[in-house]
């Protein structure tokens, strides 16, 4: 089985958006990195463009990978940041 690895950017409407986003983000990534099978799971406020945020997520196999997915989609990270435009590449899927 391959690791799954999703690198890209979520990418916030304005500055409001983004600093709720900074607020949910810690919850958000203490549940990731407690998940079964999260190798890795970043999140980093880009200094340049504070709307902007990088994300890195290193998950053991697709099956941990797609559990993360449900999970999150259900979260209040999830509901939140549903509507918000991600530019992410996914791989070993």
């Amino acid at each position: 089985m391959s690791q799954v690895v999703l690198t890209g950017f979520l990418r916030c409407r304005t500055l409001e958006e983004a600093d709720r986003v900074s607020l949910l983000l810690p919850e958000h990534v203490r549940l990731t990195r407690a998940e079964a099978g999260c190798l890795s799971f970043e999140v980093f406020r880009s200094m340049a463009d504070p709307a902007c945020f990088a994300v890195r997520e290193v998950f053991r196999d697709r099956a941990a990978f797609e559990a993360h997915q449900r999970r999150a989609a259900g979260s209040v990270w999830g509901r939140a940041t549903r509507g918000i435009p991600r530019d992410y590449r996914i791989s070993g899927v």
